[in-house]
């Protein structure tokens, strides 16, 4: 089946990796991850958080700043117009359901609280990685047709390279995991996965960049 996309050219090129990169962590919460809450039951995204979590371990060790975020809200006044039940539900600041995943957490990350979708949206993140002379980031976390494809977008949009580690992000269900990356795939990022990745932090760091 011919594939209309590439036929006018998108895909027509690689993003690649710049000279510095950050790992962002999109809400890796145990209110995805804990089968006490609502959406914390989901397979596919344990396995996604559990590749992230090694991952993870290689990032530091090698000295990539890491960001993670979680989403909590006061009350429902500063929420947005969710159709999700569980987070108009549970989704409060001082609810365990924000607690990120003990798995993922690490006390030298940068963690923050977000309030919409991407992690880029009124948040302190680009200070951050300002400062940390980033020009690269390496995207895990959940859901990847939601949280994840809104920071996907916005780190595009403010002239970051984008790098999407496949397997470190988690869907409910595999049709909107795979139609999410592909279609980033062909607009935005580098859809990779987490040996590639490692790979590379490995060769760079060893060449002393």
């Amino acid at each position: 089946m011919t594939d209309k996309y590439l036929g006018v050219g998108y895909a027509s090129s690689q993003i690649g990796f710049g000279r510095r990169a950050a790992v962002l962590v999109v809400d890796w919460q145990v209110a995805f991850t804990d089968p006490r809450y609502e959406l914390g039951g989901l397979d596919r995204l344990h396995q996604a958080r559990d590749n992230t979590a090694d991952f993870l371990k290689v990032a530091r060790e090698h000295g990539l700043p890491v960001a993670a975020c979680y989403t909590a809200y006061c009350s429902s006044k500063d929420m947005p117009l969710w159709k999700v039940a569980a987070v108009r539900k549970e989704f409060f600041y001082g609810h365990e359901c924000t607690l990120m995943d003990p798995k993922i957490h690490d006390p030298s990350d940068f963690t923050y609280c977000k309030n919409a979708p991407s992690m880029f949206f009124q948040t302190p993140l680009i200070t951050f990685l300002v400062k940390e002379n980033i020009d690269t980031v390496l995207i895990t976390g959940c859901t990847t047709s939601g949280c994840v494809r809104a920071t996907i977008v916005d780190a595009f949009s403010y002239g970051f390279r984008v790098q999407v580690l496949a397997d470190c992000c988690g869907d409910a269900e595999e049709g909107p995991h795979n139609d999410a990356l592909r279609d980033v795939g062909r607009r935005y990022a580098d859809v990779t996965d987490r040996a590639s990745v490692e790979a590379w932090i490995r060769a760079t760091v060893n060449r002393g960049h």
